[in-house]
């Protein structure tokens, strides 16, 4: 319970409770207070981002996060958050260059490589995503999208061999992926004329309700 004149400390764990409990709007508010004490309180800036990010809110989080990073750019939190943001908005580019500050003033958070990769993949820079997705991958090996992911960024850097590797370990870690499976059906096929092997994955992926794949069972793997 909070007193009858909550702190500014009150104020934003408060905030971070409800956040937690995913009753985003009610924490903005509280944050909303923290900022009317401490119009300089870069944590409740950045808290209130994330909670309108929660709402599907891009644009207002994005300026809640630019005012975290315009009173502190030494925290590569905001940096993060608003580089989120923006990959939401496919907006790939500003994305990229918050990933590089956030990576510039904490090289260990593997997120950052993650998204990373995911911005240099929409930006079609196909080797770059590859070595984040890689630093991934080597931080923990059993992360599935990662080699998902990677598989992509390969198929974009015509390495389809490389790419076949990455989906197989992508399935073999989640059998659920139909998007996988049907990458990995597609690229049999298209790249080796494995049609067997291909179409087998294919269906894999429509029965785990991945839908494009049934127009290539239709075209392509009819008795």
């Amino acid at each position: 319970m909070l007193s009858c004149s909550p702190s500014e400390q009150e104020l934003f764990d408060e905030g971070v409770k409800l956040m937690e409990s995913s009753q985003y709007q009610q924490s903005v508010s509280y944050f909303d207070r923290v900022i009317q004490k401490n119009p300089e309180n870069t944590s409740a800036f950045n808290a209130k981002g994330v909670a309108l990010f929660q709402q599907g809110k891009y644009d207002e989080a994005i300026a809640s996060f630019s005012e975290s990073i315009e009173k502190d750019n030494t925290s590569y939190k905001p940096f993060f958050n608003r580089g989120n943001a923006y990959l939401e908005k496919k907006m790939y580019k500003e994305s990229l260059l918050d990933y590089n500050m956030a990576n510039g003033l904490d090289p260990q958070q593997i997120d950052v490589h993650y998204n990373r990769g995911l911005a240099l993949l929409g930006l079609e820079e196909y080797e770059d995503a590859i070595f984040d997705f890689d630093i991934v991958i080597r931080a923990n090996p059993n992360q599935t999208l990662a080699h998902f992911n990677r598989a992509k960024a390969q198929l974009g850097n015509n390495d389809p061999v490389g790419a076949i590797e990455s989906l197989v370990k992508t399935v073999n870690l989640d059998n659920r992926n139909g998007a996988a499976y049907y990458l990995l059906g597609v690229t049999q096929m298209s790249a080796f004329g494995q049609k067997e092997d291909g179409c087998a994955n294919l269906k894999l992926a429509l029965n785990l309700g991945f839908a494009e794949a049934k127009s290539w069972i239709e075209d392509f793997c009819q008795e």
